[in-house]
């Protein structure tokens, strides 16, 4: 049962499953807690373990990051609600780092298996390190999957969520390591006309017609 549901996890372009869960914040329906937001829905293996400790502080500490791009942060284990409280007051003790957005308690693997979280060959009982990436309209934009051995890479959370925005935005493609305030790939000519139009263009930089860049202010 578990290899089907993983056969049927999201894909990138498919509406983000919707669900009801008790949270660190409060039990909350995911269509009305994400409505009209960017988010991030993000698993990671067990409380109380070394590598989550760093990654969940990592999100918490970019708090005012994700605030600024208007994307909220919900995070999700397979533990209960007891554990989560106790290990966010225990970062909060040791670290100084207050886990404040909301941590999914998953301990049935109900959110888990919807979202493929669950991953038989790394372990059938707690949730890889996944990280998807919701847009306003509920479509799954970006999906991150990292073992458990492996811990995330922030910057490239935060590079890829300003990728997609500024993307949808002004309706452009991002090359290679681009990051804001970047040259952005302006969509190829479609007809012999927009060929020519895009040869003799000099506003842009060109490598060919087909690829072209230029700058877009933010």
């Amino acid at each position: 049962m578990l290899q089907e549901e993983i056969q049927m996890m999201p894909r990138i372009g498919d509406q983000a499953p919707d669900f009801e869960a008790i949270t660190t914040t409060g039990r909350i329906k995911f269509s009305e807690f994400a409505k009209g937001k960017w988010t991030l829905l993000f698993s990671h293996p067990a409380d109380f373990t070394p590598v989550c400790t760093t990654e969940m502080s990592g999100f918490a500490q970019k708090k005012e990051v994700f605030e600024k791009l208007d994307t909220l942060l919900l995070g999700l284990s397979i533990d209960s609600i007891h554990s989560h409280l106790a290990w966010v007051n225990n970062v909060r003790e040791k670290m100084g780092i207050y886990l404040s957005f909301p941590i999914i308690a998953d301990i049935d693997m109900k959110v888990s298996k919807l979202y493929g979280m669950l991953q038989p060959n790394e372990s059938e009982t707690a949730a890889v390190r996944a990280v998807f990436f919701i847009d306003p309209k509920m479509k799954i934009r970006l999906i991150m999957y990292y073992p458990m051995n492996v811990g995330r890479n922030m910057d490239e959370i935060i590079r890829a969520l300003e990728a997609l925005q500024f993307a949808e935005e002004h309706k452009v493609a991002l090359p290679l390591n681009w990051k804001k305030g970047e040259k952005v790939i302006i969509p190829p000519p479609k007809t012999l006309a927009a060929m020519e139009e895009r040869i003799a263009d000099t506003s842009c930089e060109k490598v060919d017609f087909y690829l072209a860049k230029k700058m877009i202010e933010a």
